[in-house]
């Protein structure tokens, strides 16, 4: 790699920067100079590594919009001086912080890498260590003077997912991301194999644009066998609500109660918008093909066809706070803006 390449490491929180509170037992946070302190081996990259750190730093379940505008506008005020960026963040919220930026960073050309650990860093067992070293050797990897991995991305385990497409698994493995539609971008062993075939490389080269307006007015409904039309109701009549990620079964099917769709109907025609997604680990909405979806068709309900729920919700955020006609926001939905379904 080339000594004059420079990455910029940018801890927001989370279990690879914490220590056990010596009051109390618990994990609290501690500032980055101490996890810099932790791994030596920084030091022999051949090029420059800054960090930078939040103040006060967030734990990954307090994590908010405002945290995403604070990472992309970190990112967007230091562009021009770093090839690459690696996000410390906690895991709770990770899918949700890599999907959201994602949609935020438009004509991003430069890798973003979030990463962090089960066990914190000064743990003997920790596995942050080497899910850091690998996420800044792949934030800084060059193939023809360009970035192989152009993307935003989650590296945990020894594997490069792409951010928008990962789910937290496990709470108790190191292997606590999967990516249930998509294969990893890259795989770590004795080398870092790379799937370029998937790896999404800009085809139109434009300024980073960053979008940080974001809409909150957004909720989840989940089915479940026995759901009552006082909870749907409850849920769609909230006032000032512009969006609905609907968790369905299977292929994407819903109860066939006319109560049911009658609800969907009227928040729907009072502009709102709702958006099919699975509740299956893998696999994708396919409206139609079964009776009991037609009815959210007829509806107006859009299919989300393979995104996670998580970036669902970040997608649905960024382009309501774009301001854009109901219409349009709808469209883009329905697309692939960043790889994000399949």
């Amino acid at each position: 790699m080339e000594k004059n390449r420079s990455i910029l490491l940018i801890y927001t929180g989370g279990t690879i920067g914490m220590v056990n509170d010596p009051v109390s037992g618990a994990l609290v946070p501690i500032d980055f100079r101490h996890v810099s302190a932790q791994v030596p081996e920084l030091r022999r990259f051949g090029f420059n590594i800054e960090s930078m750190t939040f103040d006060p730093v967030i734990d990954s379940s307090d994590v908010s919009p405002d945290t995403w505008c604070s990472i992309a506008n970190t990112i967007k005020g230091n562009y021009a001086r770093y090839e690459g960026f690696v996000v410390l963040h906690g895991t709770d919220t990770m899918s949700y912080s890599a999907s959201a930026l994602s949609f935020m960073l438009q004509g991003l050309e430069k890798p973003v890498i979030f990463t962090g650990s089960q066990l914190p860093i000064g743990v003997l067992r920790t596995d942050g260590k080497e899910n850091l070293l690998t996420a800044i050797e792949i934030a800084a990897a060059l193939e023809d003077g360009l970035p192989v991995v152009p993307e935003v991305c989650i590296f945990f385990e020894n594997r490069l997912f792409r951010g928008n497409r990962t789910v937290k698994y496990s709470a108790e493995h190191f292997n606590a991301f999967v990516s249930p539609n998509l294969p990893p971008l890259a795989e770590a062993g004795l080398q870092i194999r790379y799937n370029r075939s998937i790896i999404r490389y800009p085809t139109i080269r434009r300024p980073l644009e960053v979008y940080c307006n974001i809409e909150t007015a957004v909720a989840v409904l989940r089915l479940f066998p026995g759901i009552g039309r006082a909870t749907v109701h409850a849920l769609l009549a909230q006032a000032g609500l512009k969006g609905i990620i609907l968790e369905t079964y299977g292929t994407g099917n819903a109860p066939m109660s006319g109560w049911f769709l009658e609800e969907l109907r009227s928040f729907i025609s009072g502009g709102g918008i709702v958006l099919n997604v699975t509740q299956c680990q893998a696999g994708s909405v396919e409206m139609g093909l079964y009776e009991t979806s037609a009815g959210l068709i007829s509806a107006g309900v859009i299919s989300g066809r393979d995104l996670t729920t998580e970036a669902a919700v970040t997608k649905m955020m960024v382009l309501l706070g774009r301001g854009l006609p109901e219409s349009k926001v709808s469209n883009l939905l329905s697309r692939s803006l960043c790889g994000e379904m399949s």
